[in-house]
């Protein structure tokens, strides 16, 4: 077999970790651990040559090491210093990473500062909550998508680019006889390498659940990443260019009307404006009826001001496409982003069912179908394993079970946060799948693991609601901060605070200087091009 390479993605330096379970002598059984003191050496059980380059480009040793190993070896990841706890994170979302980034914040005793090694299938960070205002074009994809490798440059924390395959955790062994354990577990990846850890961190995310209407899977597109928003972007512009000179309107169907389907069509409808029709579909006969009645009244507000039509109480029963004679896309295909002629001329059939009995069924068409509707934990599609499947316990939707302190019931060195946990609230209600939520979480979960590691009490998990915002469009959003009860700021001064909130959000000091920057000077550039417009209608007498 040819020899396959590798590319991972690590970044080194100074480490304050908060929170790795408990003491480095408390390890549980597993598979015999091999260790090498090189960071990019990996074991081999067949003795394999591996080559390994580090790019030295990068502060404080940061960089990208290329190792080359045949496919059939088994390799290992080889933590730099055995002695120090193994701190395995897998999911860089805002979970993952903000776990990473607390426990580099806090401060550690001697020989207690964990290694932590940070595992995402992508090589970026996606702030989701702004992924929209990349279809508005009012940010770029750099600010909210930054690299790993440029987050984690000046700590000590190691990335590997990788997508998990398999769990095999033996925490749950002895946990009366710690004393006889070496590790928590293994974790195991695509690519073939295998992680020993010590204490491991789940957050992994989730992804939208498109097989719940036949054709869903083959035609509607999610928007839930960064790839998602992108082809959505690359579709609309696709659309806007082929019907340039027509007279036809772009039909765009949103299947949801919670937070991510409002914002969508908001800002979808402002982009195409008197070009294109914006269907929303919501099971619900409001649109987000979880929402605080200020932002739900001021969503309806601007929907209602824009080509939005809402079809409230109906579900979508089947997607099907419009055969087209002039297009020769593959039926079951999704849509990619090569096949933008095929992309211009398909169009899709939505068949609705009503939710009240004795109304009438719809049927609308669509050049483009939007789905934001359901979600399952990436955490329950990892691979079947007998092992794995009796000793995680998950619910029904693939997350979790964990305690209050974040840690999942049975396994003292995991803890599960955002979408990978079930934790509830105090009234005995799952946590909404929120940003928020992860953030929150990841605070604690750093907090909680430099407490186990230095054998201090955890702290249980205690959501605070800050208030709920949604953007409505390039100069427009609402937010309702749950300090102040009644108020909510809608129109530019939504906006403002919006983006003021999401900017202090941003992961790190320097992206945050960076992403600042960028938005002041596009903020001047903006007024100026506006006070010029008023003038020159000034003077032009318009």
């Amino acid at each position: 077999m040819a020899p396959i390479a590798l590319s991972l993605s690590v970044a080194l330096g100074t480490v304050n970790f908060s929170g790795v379970a408990r003491r480095s002598g408390n390890f549980f059984p597993c598979s015999s651990r091999k260790i090498r003191t090189n960071l990019c050496q990996f074991s081999s059980s067949q003795g394999k040559g591996i080559r390994c380059a580090i790019s030295s480009s990068s502060k404080n040793n940061g960089g990208v090491a290329e190792i080359s190993e045949s496919e059939s070896a088994k390799r290992f990841y080889a933590w730099p210093d055995y002695k120090k706890p193994r701190v395995c994170i897998l999911g860089g979302g805002f979970g993952g990473l903000y776990t990473a980034l607390r426990l580099e914040s806090l401060f550690w005793p001697d020989n207690k500062k964990p290694q932590v090694l940070l595992v995402d299938q992508s090589e970026r960070f996606v702030f989701k909550p702004m992924l929209y205002e990349l279809l508005s074009g009012e940010v770029d994809a750099w600010e909210i998508a930054p690299r790993f490798s440029d987050l984690l440059a000046n700590t000590s924390v190691q990335f590997v680019q990788d997508k998990v395959k398999l769990l095999d955790p033996c925490d749950h062994i002895d946990v009366k006889n710690p004393k006889s354990a070496s590790c928590g577990g293994t974790v195991y990846l695509e690519s073939g390498l295998q992680i020993e850890y010590d204490w491991l961190v789940l957050a992994l995310g989730a992804e939208t659940k498109l097989d719940l209407v036949p054709g869903a899977t083959e035609y509607a597109l999610p928007f839930s990443t960064l790839g998602d928003a992108q082809r959505v972007d690359s579709q609309l512009k696709t659309l806007e260019r082929t019907n340039f000179s027509k007279k036809s309107l772009i039909r765009v169907a949103v299947v949801g009307c919670g937070y991510s389907g409002v914002e969508l069509a908001a800002t979808i409808s402002e982009r195409l404006q008197d070009r294109g029709l914006v269907q929303a579909i919501n099971l619900e006969n409001t649109i987000c009826p979880t929402a605080p009645p200020g932002n739900r009244e001021a969503a309806l507000k601007v929907l209602s001001s824009r080509n939005v039509e809402l079809l409230l109480g109906y579900i979508v029963r089947s997607i099907q496409r419009v055969d087209d004679a002039e297009t020769s896309e593959k039926p079951n295909g999704r849509p990619s982003q090569g096949a933008q002629s095929d992309l211009a001329s398909s169009r899709y059939r939505l068949e609705l069912q009503p939710t009240e009995r004795g109304s009438q069924g719809r049927t609308l068409e669509a050049d483009l179908v939007l789905w934001t509707v359901g979600s399952k934990s990436l955490l329950s599609t990892l691979e079947s394993s007998k092992t794995y499947r009796e000793q995680l316990p998950l619910n029904s939707r693939g997350q979790a079970e964990t305690d209050e302190t974040l840690r999942v019931k049975g396994h003292p060195r995991i803890f599960a946060l955002g979408d990978s946990s079930s934790l509830r609230d105090s009234n005995g209600r799952l946590l909404p799948a929120t940003a928020q939520v992860a953030f929150q979480q990841a605070d604690f979960a750093g907090w909680n693991l430099w407490a186990a590691i230095n054998n201090r009490p955890l702290l249980p998990f205690r959501f605070q609601n800050l208030g709920e915002m949604m953007t409505l469009g390039r100069n427009d959003a609402s937010v309702t901060p749950s300090f102040i009860e009644g108020l909510t700021l809608e129109g530019p001064a939504g906006h403002a605070a919006r983006k003021i909130a999401y900017l202090i959000r941003l992961p790190t000091d320097e992206h945050r200087l960076k992403v600042g920057i960028s938005w002041l000077t596009k903020s001047a550039v903006d007024s100026i091009a506006s006070i010029q417009t008023t003038l020159t209608g000034v003077f032009t007498g318009q």
